[in-house]
């Protein structure tokens, strides 16, 4: 047995090397590869990540704050699970990449906080470039479309989790910054296009509970639009019962003096389907804002065509309580100690054929005195304003944003308003530049970048502008007006408000021509759907402090509006 075992070795099994000798060059790969392996993983580790302090001072103190470091399950993301593959072939060429970092300590390039930030977009965007020609492949370890459950996310990341699988997005378009200080505003706007455009070659088809689910959310839609429609019917069916009733008894003389009837008086608002808005308080928001993908992280979907609405609806009474108490990145930098972040208001709409109705029901607040200013009220003489804005798609901005297309960074209370000047609403129409980005310390917004009076003129006679009603309750006035180069208001009997308040329930009845006939005014239609935001001024509130809707569709006899206005 030894004498074969030998014999063997000593065989030619390929290119003159004997078994023997092609044995011993195994068990040598094998603990060359382990130990290489095994010290290749070594520097792998969170510990051997962290050894210098450009890491440990800088992205590691930014990463333990994000819940890839510290969440409710306990799971942890190290350095490597993102930034190391886990496949050899991958896994090499990573680490030769990885060791022009390393040379940058040994050279001293990086080895100050000064010089780390100012290397540190050119070293993000290589790492997101990675990224994004593999298809995030690190994020796919943990995260994966086909085993995410729908069910269990926020409005807005299911809506984007869609738009990614059928348009081919991938992790990083949207998720910069994860886990690190974000930095890729400091992109050209050209860079990040290219960086957050959809890859159709990684574009795949729904997984089937991501349908299942869509189907039943547009069912118990469907269904809840069919029970209120049903309970609208018993009502009606009940009244028409009642009527017949009351016409057989004896009628009454009538009164010499009758009471004033209220502005929609016409209007059984039993009849009326009732849509639940939840305004909030947006502090010092701004259009701005809102196109900024270092302050917003849905820029990117709304110039893409989203509307906010369509990931915000369900959201408004959290991102109100953020924003109000002082605790969103300083969008509030005066919070009033004690005002509520949002108000659920019942929205009511019909229609006559001539006229719009509306009626707006929410519950008043206890006072919360405003510290900065004396007396602690804002606007002595009124309570509470409301204010609605009308306008079409032509608008920009108008159909996904709503009133925030008049919001800007510059406007008085806001952060960018020019001392001195005063700065109303207006629309990017009206003027020629606006500064979105705010590089190199350039104010928001466009001001004083107001377009020649002809210019205006012909965005105004295109119906470029929005339309605007208000109403204040102690002046007990009624204001109408539009916005386009500046908001321009005046009192007007086109348009008539019905206040009241109830107890602690404040109810506001609006009456509107569909066609006014006068300039500023939009021409409704009855077979066409509108923007409508609204804003309320509760507490004695002026200016930015008040809380204000998205921007809702609103139709007439159109089921698919979000507030419809019924026939009556």
């Amino acid at each position: 047995m030894p004498h074969a075992f030998s014999k063997l070795l000593s065989r030619k099994i390929i290119l003159g090397t004997s078994a023997g000798v092609g044995l011993i060059f195994m068990l040598v790969g094998v603990i060359f590869w382990g130990g290489f392996n095994t010290a290749m993983e070594a520097t792998n580790t969170m510990e051997f990540c962290i050894g210098c302090h450009e890491m440990k001072d800088n992205v590691y103190k930014e990463y333990k704050e994000t819940i890839h470091y510290q969440n409710r399950s306990g799971v942890r993301a190290v350095c490597s699970d993102c930034h190391v593959p886990r496949d050899w072939t991958y896994k090499m060429i990573r680490k030769i990449k990885a060791s022009k970092e390393v040379w940058g300590k040994i050279t001293g390039v990086i080895d100050t906080r000064e010089k780390f930030q100012e290397h540190r977009i050119e070293m993000a965007a290589r790492e997101w470039a990675r990224m994004k020609s593999n298809d995030s492949r690190e994020c796919r370890n943990c995260h994966d479309f086909k085993t995410m459950m729908p069910e269990n996310q926020k409005p807005r990341a299911r809506m984007q989790h869609i738009n990614a699988m059928t348009a081919g997005n991938t992790c990083i378009d949207c998720h910069k910054g994860i886990a690190h200080e974000n930095v890729h505003d400091q992109l050209s706007d050209k860079e990040m296009q290219e960086l957050s455009k959809p890859n159709p070659e990684n574009a795949i088809e729904l997984p089937q509970h991501w349908k299942d689910f869509l189907a039943k959310e547009e069912a118990d839609k469907l269904q809840q639009q069919a029970d209120k429609m049903a309970a609208i019917e018993a009502i009606k069916a009940a009244k028409a019962l009642a009527a017949e009733e009351a016409a057989k008894q004896p009628k009454p003389v009538a009164s010499a003096t009758a009471a004033a009837k209220p502005a929609a008086s016409s209007i059984d608002w039993d009849l009326a389907v009732d849509r639940t808005v939840t305004v909030f308080f947006p502090g010092q928001t701004s259009i701005e804002w809102v196109m900024r993908g270092k302050d917003h992280g849905g820029a990117r979907p709304v110039k893409a065509g989203d509307r906010c609405v369509d990931c915000h609806d369900k959201e408004t009474a959290d991102m109100g309580k953020k924003i109000v108490t002082g605790n969103k990145d300083d969008v509030e930098p005066t919070p009033i100690p004690g005002k509520r972040g949002s108000i659920p208001v019942s929205v009511k709409a019909a229609n006559d054929g001539e006229n719009l109705y509306l009626r707006f029901q929410w519950t008043d607040s206890s006072h919360t005195p405003a510290p900065f200013v004396e007396g602690g009220k804002m606007d002595p003489k009124n309570q509470m304003k409301l204010a609605l804005m009308l306008s079409n798609d032509n608008v920009e901005y108008a159909s996904q944003a709503g009133c925030w297309g008049t919001c800007h960074a510059d406007l008085d209370s806001m952060p960018f308003a020019p001392e001195g000047q005063h700065v109303s609403k207006y629309l990017t129409e009206s003027r020629t530049d606006i500064e979105m980005k705010g590089r190199r310390g350039k104010a928001l917004g466009g001001w004083d970048k107001r377009k020649e009076d002809g210019d205006i003129k012909a965005e105004f006679d295109s119906g470029h502008f929005m339309d605007i009603l208000r109403y204040k309750s102690g002046e007990n006035t009624t204001e109408s007006g539009y916005v386009l180069a500046d908001r321009v208001m005046d009192h007007d009997d086109m348009v008539e408000f019905t206040a009241n308040k109830e107890g602690d329930q404040w109810v506001v009845e609006v009456k509107r021509k569909l066609n006014t006939g006068k300039a500023g005014d939009l021409v409704l239609s009855t077979d066409a759907t509108y923007n409508l935001g609204f804003a309320i001024h509760d507490d004695y509130t002026n200016a930015r402090f008040h809380h204000v809707s998205l921007g809702y569709k609103l139709g007439f006899d159109n089921d698919d509006a979000e507030i419809n206005a019924t026939a009556q």
